[in-house]
């Protein structure tokens, strides 16, 4: 259930940090880290280079210190979500 709204929330949003995506489950980092690492072998989500700019345009955050996640599930030859 958590997983299924994590990748719905990547999806409408394009481009999270690890930190909302954590706020938005009300879950820990690390266990929103470790599902998105299955994610990323599954070819869904990209963990984006470190200093990428979250695209927010706060600049309250050193961008150094962000982890930030994008969907790329979203091609032609992609159309079909995996079911969890």
């Amino acid at each position: 259930m958590i997983l299924s709204k994590l990748t719905d929330y990547l999806e409408e949003q394009k481009r999270v940090a690890l930190i909302d995506m954590s706020h938005y489950l009300g879950a820990d980092p690390k266990a929103v880290r470790s599902m998105l690492s299955m994610l990323e072998r599954k070819g869904m989500v990209r963990k984006l280079p470190i200093g990428t700019a979250c695209g927010g345009g706060c600049s309250k955050c050193e961008p150094t210190s962000v982890e930030i996640y994008e969907w790329v599930n979203s091609g032609a030859a992609n159309s079909v979500r995996p079911r969890f």
